[in-house]
């Protein structure tokens, strides 16, 4: 759950909604807007701590400040 802590603790003032579904066999894939961010399966391996916030900063938060920035 700390992909979506992340998420919420540093952008919830532009996030509408979070859905988190689970999947059979470890599935976690991070879907933002239809599009891909992170696939367990495409990286062979769980996010490291940080880096699905880091991924959606680079192609979502441009010129958004942090919540409470």
């Amino acid at each position: 759950m700390s992909a979506a802590d992340d998420l919420l603790s540093h952008y919830q003032h532009v996030i509408d909604r979070l859905t988190l579904v689970t999947g059979s066999k470890g599935v976690f894939d991070v879907v933002v807007d239809g599009e891909t961010l992170y696939s367990k399966q495409a990286m062979g391996r769980h996010a490291a701590p940080g880096e699905v916030l880091e991924l959606f900063e680079q192609r979502f938060a441009e010129g958004v400040d942090r919540y409470g920035s």
